[in-house]
């Protein structure tokens, strides 16, 4: 495994319930700011072997990036019982629910 791929699920571990990050946040942080897919791939490969709230992982614009309607709903459904608020547009307000860790 990779020191990069070491560090996005060291991160996306750490992001508490109620909160969110993005995929290039997570990649700025892991030491590559222009590798927010590569954080989508460590997420598709990874996240039921490391156990990872990948619900809490979405895109810059603070929506969730998920298309099929089945996994869009869980991502949806696993945010609101965290007691993230989704609005009308499947906006999630990132001032009040980004998480920013210590750095």
């Amino acid at each position: 495994m990779t020191p990069f791929t070491e560090h996005v699920i060291q991160i996306i571990r750490s992001i508490p319930e109620g909160k969110v990050m993005t995929y290039g946040q997570i990649a700025a942080l892991s030491g590559s700011p222009r590798a927010a897919r590569q954080v989508v791939r460590v997420l598709h490969s990874m996240s039921r072997k490391y156990k990872l709230p990948w619900h809490r992982v979405i895109n810059s614009k603070g929506q969730i990036a998920l298309t099929d309607d089945e996994s869009y709903h869980e991502q949806l459904f696993s945010l609101e019982s965290e007691g993230v608020e989704i609005g009308l547009n499947g906006v999630i307000d990132l001032r009040k629910y980004q998480y920013h860790p210590e750095e």
